[in-house]
């Protein structure tokens, strides 16, 4: 008898709470759940910015890594503190004098300011990605040059050399998603390489050609033809190290099939790149290509009045550098507007430099209590951001100047880029405006809904740990999306 009393007591308070909750708090503790998600760790909150109430939130000041969602504090922060006009600049320099046969006698200098869109493929068309090179030789041309007595010098030093931020990890390095930031930048930080896979399971590959040509390139191929229909090879080595590593599988019977890696030196290679093109133009260059790291050449203010600027290439705006950055979720270029930031506001564009600026920036906008930023696109775990974090930067930059040009840089749920296919055909389709993140077993998104009901809402989600495939995981999250897009 007092069992059923007590069962009956229990029920009651459980139908109580259960049906005092609105729909999203029911379907966020019905996602967390899941059997999937017993060991995993969950962060999320939905606020609706109309009237600043909290609509729902489960361990929403959980700092944890996120993956790429943390794209929205570099691009954020990019567009607040840069600008959205603002272009990184390369400056090209002699430090001699050119006499009347047109001999330069001295070095050509380039002197790197941080810019990530030079020789871009999201700013060229396939095959156009040397077009600029073509413009500095006739810009030198012009300049009644014919030949150089020293050597074309390459200078990424303002920016330091640490190759790589905290915490990412050394199977990342190598492949074309972990290209780190620098002064200097060519290409995307990118090097394809095309291999001929054999005919049998088991059979040898062959690296048969790259872009670009790297020097002095070391490659150690332990990659094999199988029976598989997409690429499952992976690429290491170190930043500025010659030597990468190969391994895993290539589909059979390929002529030509191309891998991602990341370019080992994109400061030496971008003098190399400018050396060729010169050679290529018959102008003779004696001292050939050279850089400012590899021959140790760090003399603090080096650029006084012996030297002499030539010409200035503009790179590409922060709203359209922004834009690739969150729509295509392109590591490099969130990497280099933090770095970016540090050289702007100090000189001075290292990673470290870039996140101190950011978090002045906002420590006064946000309570950044517990916020652990490492780097720009998220590829770091020692990353730390809870919901409350990215709900409150999301509220901040709804009533900034750049509030509509931060928002056209997002994926359209079921419409745009990274989120093309989430929530497609479904409630959410349209409403949800957001960036996604996914490593292994973390994925996350965050961004804005326009609610059904006319509510915009701020929200994050970023789920670690599951033990389930990514796509079920997806599926489950869209749910929950759904049911924010009809609050």
């Amino acid at each position: 008898m007092k069992l059923t009393i007590i069962s009956l007591l229990f029920c009651a308070v459980y139908t109580q709470v259960f049906w005092g909750q609105n729909s999203i708090e029911k379907s966020i503790n019905q996602f967390k759940a899941l059997p999937e998600l017993t060991n995993a760790t969950v962060s999320f909150q939905a606020f609706d910015i109309s009237n600043g109430e909290q609509i729902a939130a489960l361990n929403s000041n959980l700092s944890i890594p996120s993956a790429s969602t943390t794209k929205l504090f570099a691009t954020a922060s990019a567009l607040e503190i840069l600008g959205a006009e603002f272009r990184p600049k390369t400056r090209i320099y002699s430090d001699g004098t050119i006499d009347k046969n047109g001999m330069l006698h001295g070095n050509i200098w380039i002197r790197g300011g941080g810019d990530v869109s030079l020789g871009s493929k999201y700013f060229t068309e396939d095959g156009h990605q040397r077009d600029f090179l073509i413009a500095w030789v006739d810009s030198l041309q012009k300049l009644g040059i014919t030949h150089i007595s020293g050597a074309i010098i390459a200078d990424g030093s303002e920016f330091g050399y640490a190759g790589a931020p905290d915490g990412w990890s050394w199977s990342d390095m190598g492949n074309y998603y972990g290209a780190g930031p620098a002064g200097i930048c060519v290409f995307d930080n990118l090097l394809k390489m095309h291999f001929k896979t054999g005919s049998s399971p088991g059979s040898k590959t062959e690296l048969v050609t790259t872009f670009p040509v790297v020097p002095d390139l070391t490659f150690h191929n332990y990659i094999t033809s199988e029976n598989v229909t997409g690429d499952n090879s992976y690429i290491f080595g170190a930043p500025y190290s010659l030597d990468r590593f190969a391994t895993g599988s290539l589909p059979q019977n390929h002529a030509g099939f191309e891998v991602k890696g990341s370019l080992p030196d994109p400061e030496f290679q971008l003098a190399h790149e400018l050396y060729q093109q010169l050679t290529n133009s018959g102008i003779t260059v004696g001292d050939g290509p050279k850089s400012v790291r590899k021959e140790n050449l760090i003399v603090k203010n080096r650029y006084n009045s012996n030297f002499q600027i030539l010409f200035t290439h503009e790179g590409e705006k922060i709203i359209d550098i922004a834009k690739f950055t969150n729509m295509k979720s392109v590591n490099l270029f969130a990497e280099g507007l933090i770095c970016l930031i540090g050289f702007q506001k100090t000189g001075f564009g290292s990673t470290e430099e870039g996140l101190k600026q950011v978090e002045k920036y906002w420590s006064t906008k946000l309570n950044l209590t517990g916020l652990f930023l490492k780097d720009g696109s998220g590829l770091s775990r020692t990353n730390g951001i809870s919901a409350d974090h990215f709900c409150a930067l999301l509220t901040a930059m709804n009533v900034s100047k750049n509030a509509s040009l931060f928002v056209s840089t997002l994926p359209v749920a079921g419409k745009s880029g990274t989120l093309s296919n989430l929530c497609k055909n479904q409630l959410g389709e349209g409403r949800i405006i957001a960036k996604s993140g996914s490593m292994s077993r973390i994925k996350s998104y965050a961004g804005y809904i326009d609610s059904k009901s006319g509510k915009k809402i701020a929200f994050s989600i970023t789920v670690n740990n599951f033990s389930c495939s990514s796509s079920f995981l997806t599926v489950q999250i869209e749910k929950l999306l759904n049911a924010l897009a009809i609050y």
